[in-house]
């Protein structure tokens, strides 16, 4: 039975706990699935990738409104593909070559394995391994519905949809999360007619209200969008296309024909796949394991010394930024067992890569209200991109920031962002959250650049009603 220093289950962000460090030690490798984890073959990477050229794609809508008349000749999906995973799958084999061919102290087990105790594992292969110290990093995976028809090729998931063969006429996607909004705008920017179909009459309802809310109003003007509808089957036509059949709470049809669908109804963790309860493993309520905040696995309440776990397995955000956070906390305290440190979660921010963009941080009004004692000390301002000269420039229309701010202190609760780089316009409102800058010296402090957009952020941040110490920034 082979023995090791560190057994890793997971290569994406598992993989980078193999540090210096461990170079005169054994360490054990452990995943079944393609080298590199989700954000780099299927998630993160490749969808970005397909983001910017949709954009690209669609910039003829936008042009339009600015007196530009642009045309779109043809998009070359194929083309589009390969040089996106000529680059993907290129890193994915090189990252599984250098484990497993030239590190000599690594050993690489391209298998599923199940734990057979807080220390133990053997793999489908048959392999029983023990480890002095175990991380577990095993991800998450997509859900499937259990509907007729889910297995005919027209069907996808985010794992099999960006490989597909030429760009689809229609395009059905079955849900109201980030992974579907990001494909609906892929898609739609790419030239195909899309119809989302959610079974709530919400879209990104972990994001504020008012933020989901103008989100649908954007998407339901770009593609089709239908609201309140369940998935019931998938009917293969004969012809190479299909009929997606929905239903809602009253059980009125809806049918809608498709070249493809793609699944989008979540992900869950791959803790079910572990064999967690042979090691003693705690699972909390969601499914992913329950660890300690310095991301030790508990076991009946208990953390076990040397036995850690990380990303979508071990947390709710199923966020890559997250996990290379926790791999780094993982890695020193694997290494600094006498100095274990603290995973600090404050202010994590999520961006929707869609048309439009859609990024947050904190909490959202609806939190912050619920929070605080009758709610009397929370503050927000809207502020649409149209107000600022660069939205006047960009005739924006949808545009907006919103911020939740505490009256009394000026503390940052949270800040919602819908539009155009949202992604980057959010970043010094996390640094603020992140630093307890209060909200009127973000504001007033240092300068805004003039009349570039993050106006809109420095406007937002001077519309909150907080109180003003007598010292603050003019």
């Amino acid at each position: 039975m082979p023995h090791y220093d560190l057994a890793i289950v997971g290569s994406g962000s598992g993989n980078s706990l193999i540090t210096p460090y461990w170079d005169n030690k054994r360490v054990a490798l452990i995943d079944g699935g393609v080298f590199g984890g989700t954000c780099l073959n299927v998630g993160c990477i490749p969808t970005k990738m397909f983001v910017y050229p949709a954009g690209l794609a669609a910039a003829h809508h936008e042009a339009a409104r600015l007196g530009v008349d642009l045309s779109l000749d043809k998009v070359h999906w194929n083309g589009i593909r390969d040089r996106i995973f000529g680059r993907i799958d290129s890193i994915s084999l090189a990252g599984r070559d250098y484990r497993a061919k030239e590190l000599d102290h690594v050993d690489l087990y391209e298998d599923y394995a199940r734990f057979t105790g807080p220390r133990a594992l053997r793999t489908e292969s048959g392999v029983d391994i023990t480890a002095e110290q175990v991380v577990v990093a095993a991800g998450s995976r997509a859900v499937l519905p259990d509907v007729p028809g889910i297995g005919l090729p027209q069907v996808h998931t985010s794992d099999t949809v960006m490989r597909i063969d030429g760009l689809p006429e229609r395009v059905v996607v079955v849900g109201g999360g980030y992974i579907a909004a990001e494909f609906a705008g892929i898609f739609h920017g790419f030239g195909s007619v899309v119809t989302q179909v959610n079974r709530s009459r919400r879209l990104l309802r972990g994001h504020d209200a008012d933020i989901s809310g103008r989100f649908a109003a954007a998407a339901a003007s770009r593609w089709r969008l239908e609201l309140g509808f369940s998935l019931q089957s998938i009917k293969d036509t004969g012809t190479g296309t299909v009929e997606v059949n929905f239903a809602d709470a009253e059980g009125r049809p809806l049918c809608v024909p498709a070249d493809v669908v793609l699944l989008a109804t979540g992900r869950v963790p791959n803790t079910d796949r572990l064999g967690v309860e042979a090691a003693g493993f705690d699972v909390d309520d969601d499914g992913t394991l329950a660890v300690d905040a310095r991301l030790r696995v508990l076991s009946h309440g208990e953390p076990l010394d040397g036995v850690y776990a990380l990303g979508d397995v071990a947390n709710r955000y199923q966020l890559k930024h997250v996990a290379n956070r926790e791999a780094r906390v993982v890695a020193h305290n694997l290494e600094h067992p006498d100095r274990l440190r603290r995973i600090d979660y404050t202010a994590v921010p999520a961006a929707v890569f869609s048309n439009p963009q859609v990024a947050s941080v904190g909490l959202t009004e609806e939190e912050a209200r619920s929070r605080a004692a009758g709610g009397t000390d929370i503050v927000t301002a809207v502020q649409d991109y149209g107000t600022t000269a660069y939205g006047w420039a960009m005739e924006d229309g949808e545009g907006v920031v919103k911020l939740v701010a505490e009256k009394s202190s000026g503390r940052l609760l949270g800040a919602h962002i819908l539009g155009h780089e949202a992604s980057i316009l959010l970043q010094p409102l996390v640094q603020a959250m992140a630093g307890s800058v209060p909200v009127h010296e973000l504001a007033r402090g240092p300068y805004w650049i003039h009349p570039a957009l993050t106006e809109v952020v420095e406007n937002a941040l001077l519309a909150l009603d907080v109180d003003l110490p007598e010292d603050a920034p003019l």
